[in-house]
């Protein structure tokens, strides 16, 4: 049985290491776990390993909201302190605070 250990949090803001956008974990995969279509539309040098945890994120761009599937590899902790403006943020979380957002429905 493989054994990983995510490396950010649910609530937590992150940042996307090569694409300009942001946003909030809330969910985690503790590896890929999304469909074949989606992983090989990927370019083959820029795919992800698939042992690796996935992060579900309430993301941000300059240009609008989405949600986000991303390999741990890709993410960053963001550091600006600043709140992510995702509309869909008030459904999962209370208000943001010290660099998270509080969870604040029970997940399954």
């Amino acid at each position: 049985m493989l054994e990983t250990h995510a490396k950010y949090n649910i609530g937590q803001v992150v940042r996307h290491r090569k694409h300009p956008f942001r946003g909030v974990v809330f969910d985690i995969d503790p590896e890929f776990s999304n469909t074949d279509e989606w992983y090989d539309a990927i370019p083959e040098e820029a795919r992800p390993r698939k042992e690796q945890p996935f992060y579900h994120l309430l993301a941000e761009n300059d240009q609008t909201y989405y949600v986000a599937y991303v390999s741990e590899q890709n993410l960053v902790p963001d550091y600006t302190g600043e709140p992510v403006s995702h509309p869909d943020l008030p459904d999962l979380f209370g208000e943001f605070q010290d660099g998270y957002y509080p969870l604040e429905y029970q997940l399954n």
